[in-house]
């Protein structure tokens, strides 16, 4: 599949495609991570990690929002997690009702060695870009992560 090349004056539609093949890459980028982190829990735990990750304390009820997953679902996953060390639940301080989450230690250890194997991937194909490429790079995403946080509920 050919990625279609686009610049400041390219269409929205044009954009968006070339980032969603990019996407793609990082998916394979992020799968071999958890592979050879030799990862036990399933890539949508480690989404639920990840979400926990950034927002400590966040509520079972916001995460389902983020995942776009049942409760029942989120709950389930959340066992699976809570059964391995790598999450802990806790009664909300505010409302007894709701459940707060927040990773062990171990789980925080976990998505390291994952990030760690991810990031040196990623710093070998940086290392092919010229200075400028990486700074154009770097100030598009930043760009494109604010568009995404503004608009999609995700955490910053």
């Amino acid at each position: 599949m050919s990625v279609p090349a686009f610049g400041p004056h390219s269409s929205g539609p044009d954009a968006a495609r070339s980032v969603s093949d990019i996407a793609e890459l990082l998916d394979v980028v992020y799968e071999n991570a958890r592979q050879s982190a030799a990862s036990p829990v399933s890539t949508t735990q480690l989404r639920l990690m990840f979400l926990v990750d950034r927002q400590p304390g966040i509520r079972m009820r916001a995460l389902a929002q983020l995942l776009a997953a049942a409760g029942p679902s989120v709950t389930r996953l959340c066992d699976r997690l809570e059964a391995a060390g790598f999450l802990r639940r806790h009664r909300c301080a505010d409302d007894g009702r709701e459940v707060t989450l927040r990773l062990t230690p171990a789980g925080e250890r976990h998505l390291a060695r994952i990030r760690e194997t991810r990031e040196r991937t990623l710093a070998q194909a940086l290392d092919t870009m010229t200075p400028d490429s990486r700074q154009a790079l770097a100030s598009g995403l930043a760009a494109l992560r604010r568009g995404i946080t503004a608009t999609s509920g995700f955490p910053k």
